[in-house]
């Protein structure tokens, strides 16, 4: 095992599928040049070349749509988001036409395309800048929504998403890229619509993925001092989802938290939710509860955004109560 940045996984899964297939190609806004926004592209140019490595206008509709249309006759392009807040210039393309197109073409065309880049909050960024769009993707049949949390997650299931012959959301953080993780020096893919039980416990099950996952972590160790045992399940991707692992979790534990970095309202947090109580409704002791952002656009204040995002606190708090105790 080695132990590199996040950054560096990213950029080492793109790296190697690329001396594999030169189908595969990196295209988005200072991806050449500038080694990417948060350096995930670093020397990438240098190595395959800007026929391969593409700088593109501020423009995410258009090269959005250019990476569907190559990917229609053949190549494998990987779209970089500087944040998947400007997908949303580009959402007609991922929408109408990425996720869309082999039913529409009664399957003479499939879409081998991943769209990636960070997801969700980065510190004082503002309500235009802060926002998660799991949930938004994840509603659309058609595309595949992968979140990781760690470089060794990260680099095995990029890997995997630039093999797959569908459409795959790829969504990390800016928060993340510079978190140190082991990884498995030779060649692995880790298998997308599979969870992981990242840590064992027998009191309560706690479902999270990317970055937020960490206040699990937090509030697990809190909890371990008082005798309260969590086990902790890392989504990983978010469609198609694991109801398995996290139905046989619950079956042991017989409660169950949601910790999730979107809001309230419709997001991944609730789907889980329902998958449980009509699949395993007998085995629950208390309701299920589910933690998110305050229900309002982020605040560049400080102050606020502490207020407005989940915390290992609200773990604790969440994990007492179904507990009753």
């Amino acid at each position: 095992m080695k132990t590199i940045q996040f950054r560096e996984a990213i950029a080492e899964a793109m790296s190697e599928e690329m001396r594999k297939d030169e189908s595969i190609y990196l295209m988005g806004e200072e991806v050449a040049e500038y080694n990417g926004a948060y350096k995930a592209s670093k020397g990438m140019l240098e190595e395959f070349g800007p026929r391969r490595i593409i700088d593109t206008p501020i423009s995410e509709l258009g090269f959005s749509g250019i990476g569907v249309g190559s990917a229609m006759i053949g190549n494998r392009p990987i779209i970089e988001f500087m944040t998947f807040n400007f997908s949303l210039v580009g959402i007609d393309q991922i929408i109408n036409n990425a996720a869309k197109m082999r039913q529409m073409s009664g399957g003479q065309f499939n879409i081998p395309i991943v769209f990636r880049g960070p997801t969700a909050s980065a510190g004082q960024l503002g309500a235009t800048h802060s926002q998660a769009f799991e949930s938004w993707f994840a509603n659309c049949p058609g595309l595949k929504v992968v979140v990781p949390s760690n470089p060794r997650d990260a680099k095995g299931l990029l890997k995997a998403a630039i093999r797959d012959d569908d459409p795959v959301i790829f969504m990390e953080s800016e928060q993340m890229y510079g978190d140190k993780g082991e990884v498995p020096e030779g060649e692995y893919t880790l298998p997308i619509g599979v969870a992981e039980v990242k840590r064992e416990g027998t009191d309560v099950t706690i479902v999270s993925f990317g970055k937020i996952i960490k206040e699990a972590y937090a509030a697990a160790d809190t909890l371990e001092k008082d005798g309260i045992s969590c086990e902790i399940i890392d989504l990983m991707t978010v469609r198609p989802m694991d109801h398995e692992t996290i139905l046989k979790s619950v079956k042991k534990t017989n409660r169950l938290v949601i910790l999730e970095e979107a809001w309230p309202f419709g997001n991944v947090a609730t789907e889980i939710t329902y998958q449980v109580q009509s699949q395993a409704f007998d085995y629950l002791d208390a309701p299920i509860e589910k933690i998110n952002t305050a229900d309002t656009p982020a605040a560049y204040s400080p102050v606020l955004l502490e207020e407005w995002l989940p915390n290992r606190e609200d773990v604790v708090r969440s994990v007492r109560k179904v507990l009753y105790k």
